[in-house]
């Protein structure tokens, strides 16, 4: 029992630390009407599932993943910003009335476009999580039995998360300035995110 609480205790420590970073990008996407909530928790479930499948994999090959190739994982976000950021450029100027209606036609779109928004999702939750494959790697390494266990905790951390970045933005003071500028900020954070992951790739460099 001891050995369960220990490593149940260890998980959520890897996790909140590894991941304190996806709560400011849920809270954005949730911001974003664009985005189907749905799919912001599919996306970051799948995410989060492949990195720690990826790691345990790792983990049971005795590979390493070395550092450049992770860091062309920021290729997906930097895409995104910049695409988001082109359609904030487009929609510079519109009156209210139109912008009302863009966001409706976008919201139309997002309904129909689920499958590929869980999928940009899962993508730039997988480009963030560099650190957590240089720490679940090793852990997995020396710990394989307990992956398992690891898996569970990571699961109900991340309800914990989707959760926590839902709450921000439906809170009663600091939702309304999320979901405000929430839509404005997402192509920026992810262009920074995007850019951030890409240093990684001097690791490439001889």
């Amino acid at each position: 029992m001891v050995s369960l609480l220990g490593a149940i205790g260890v998980a959520i420590i890897l996790f909140a630390t590894t991941n304190i970073d996806d709560i400011l990008l849920l809270s954005a996407f949730f911001a974003d009407r664009a985005l189907r909530p749905r799919a912001v928790v599919v996306g970051q479930f799948v995410g989060i599932g492949l990195l720690t499948a990826a790691s345990a994999a790792a983990a049971l090959l005795a590979l390493a993943i070395p550092e450049g190739w992770i860091g062309l994982l920021g290729l997906a976000p930097l895409g995104l910003g910049i695409r988001g950021l082109l359609a904030l450029w487009r929609s510079r100027g519109t009156t209210d009335a139109e912008e009302a209606e863009r966001l409706r036609a976008a919201e139309a779109r997002a309904q129909r476009a689920t499958d590929s928004q869980w999928i940009a999702v899962a993508v730039v939750t997988m480009a963030n999580g560099g650190d957590n494959l240089g720490v679940y790697i090793p852990l997995f390494s020396r710990e394989l039995t307990w992956v398992p266990v690891y898996a569970m905790v990571f699961a109900v951390m991340t309800s914990l998360w989707c959760a926590a970045g839902y709450w921000l933005v439906h809170h009663p003071t600091l939702g309304t300035r999320i979901r405000q500028y929430g839509h404005v900020a997402l192509p920026f954070v992810l262009i920074g995110l995007g850019l951030h992951v890409l240093s990684g790739t001097r690791a490439l460099i001889p």
